[in-house]
């Protein structure tokens, strides 16, 4: 017997051998696809998606001539890290160079230098300095140098805020050596912009921008004794952590684009088209700024109801039921409900349920549960949320010839599950559900300290017949401009 089996276990180690491997490629082939086997050549930076935006903007009627003076860091913070101090900071000195460049690209201003204003001013002097000393002139008959042009508005703000680990996550699932895990950090970058009139010191417009900053890192091993003295032991895996400096490049880009639009709505700057008030990216601007107002830290809408008001649940499953007999066994289910939500991630649902139960280990029956009960949804905005739910019901019995037929019984029930919604009115839930029954009778025998109990698991589809109830955002008109006081050119 024992030579019989042999082959066998050896046959079952090579399946798990083959299937961790393929396993660990499948989850490795990402980094190895992009990992780089010699150095690289210079390259021209990538540009963020909010680029295409910023550059698509409209023509100006005349450009505004804009000084930065500084920009720069105002949140004093270190990289964060979890092996001791780290001096790094945790942004990019140089943002002043990356909202200069941002004005060049919006083609909307002409940047001037200011902040290192006193270099420019040295080298005048030496031209000045040099003609006069080697090419005999001077200031009077000599060539003037032409004047350094002057500001119609100064860029002021910076960097104010870098929030750390606002969400952190991850899974992991690991059996007899064997494992993968998956964890996540989400950072965010806040940063401030305000246009100042250099006529009067007038702060003209202060616009607000965030960008997220996503962290990931996933890990797939094995550690196991293959054979008598034979250690198998394998590991792979990627972790990438989103560039900080671009992050912070596309919320100032944003900020400029943002500046642009909100200036032309307040009559400051003008448009060379004024039927370019209705493009595309003016709209999407606007859009994007009204539903901003019921937007939360993780961009999900507040007032706006993700579920309709009417569902439709179809669902399959497995069940064992736990009595009084030994030897029960999982056992398959299904089930349909309907359901009506209420506000606040509430809703009452009603739903029938045919069940194969196994009472014992030779006693097998067949029942239909109506129950009814409570749903409160933890996040009823979110797009993937928990719920917990509790109710009642009965369940009437049609069993075999050994027990009494058409037997009717009460039971409550709790549990707990998440669902998702891939898509408008289409929900997939998972969840699991304990049910006590009233009594302790229900497989034909009364005894012991607890009552008859029915353990539930189920993946289904929620249907929601009617859209949601949320509020619509009308989308204004754009505003005409204002014959405000004309900035200085």
């Amino acid at each position: 017997m024992h030579l019989t089996n042999q082959p066998n276990k050896m046959g079952h180690r090579l399946i798990l051998i083959i299937a961790i491997s393929l396993l660990l490629v499948m989850q490795s082939c990402i980094p190895y696809l992009n990992q780089p086997l010699e150095p690289r050549r210079a390259r021209l930076g990538p540009e963020t998606p909010q680029n295409k935006e910023l550059s698509s903007l409209p023509a100006p009627k005349e450009k505004i001539v804009a000084a930065v003076y500084k920009f720069r860091d105002q949140t004093g913070q270190y990289k964060p890290s979890e092996t001791g101090a780290n001096w790094s900071t945790a942004i990019s000195q140089g943002t002043t160079a990356i909202l200069l460049r941002a004005l060049e690209e919006s083609n909307w201003f002409i940047a001037i230098e200011r902040e290192n204003i006193s270099n420019l001013l040295n080298e005048r002097k030496i031209i000045r300095s040099s003609r006069a000393q080697y090419a005999g002139e001077s200031e009077e008959n000599g060539p003037m140098l032409p004047p350094l042009l002057f500001a119609g508005i100064i860029l002021e703000g910076g960097i104010i805020s870098y929030e750390s680990n606002i969400l952190t996550g991850g899974a992991g699932l690991r059996y007899f050596g064997s494992g993968v895990s998956g964890q996540y950090r989400e950072d965010m970058v806040s940063v401030y912009l305000r246009a100042v009139s250099t006529s009067n010191g007038n702060i003209l417009k202060t616009v607000y921008t965030t960008k997220s900053i996503l962290s990931q890192e996933v890990d797939v091993g094995i550690f196991r004794y293959v054979k008598f003295k034979r250690l198998l032991e394998a590991e792979t895996g990627f972790t990438y952590n989103e560039p900080s400096e671009m992050a912070v490049t596309e919320a100032i880009e944003k900020a400029v684009t943002a500046l642009i639009i909100e200036g032309y709505e307040d009559g400051l700057w003008q448009f060379a088209n004024p039927a370019d008030s209705s493009a595309l990216v003016v709209k999407n601007y606007i859009k994007e700024r009204n539903s901003n107002e019921d937007m939360d830290l993780f961009s999900r809408l507040l007032s706006q109801e993700k579920r309709g008001k009417f569902s439709i649940t179809g669902a399959g499953g497995i069940n064992k039921f736990d009595g009084d007999y030994p030897g029960s066994t999982v056992q398959p289910f299904g089930m349909i409900g309907f359901g009506y939500n209420m506000k606040h991630g509430f809703s009452t649902e009603i739903g029938i349920e045919r069940h194969s139960l196994q009472l014992g280990e030779n006693n097998k029956t067949t029942a239909h549960l109506f129950n009814a009960g409570f749903r409160y949804c933890l996040s009823s905005t979110a797009c993937l949320t928990p719920y917990i739910e509790a109710g009642a019901g009965i369940i009437d019995e049609t069993g075999p010839d050994n027990f009494s037929k058409d037997r009717i019984f009460a039971l409550g029930f709790y549990g707990a599950g998440f669902e998702w919604l891939p898509k408008p009115r289409l929900g997939i839930i998972v969840s699991a559900k304990h049910s006590i029954f009233f009594t302790d009778d229900f497989d034909g025998v009364d005894q012991g300290k607890y009552p008859d109990m029915l353990w539930t698991a189920n993946v289904g589809i929620n249907f929601y017949i009617r859209g949601n109830s949320a509020k619509r955002a009308k989308t204004p008109k754009v505003k005409k401009p204002l014959n405000n006081e004309k900035l200085i050119d």
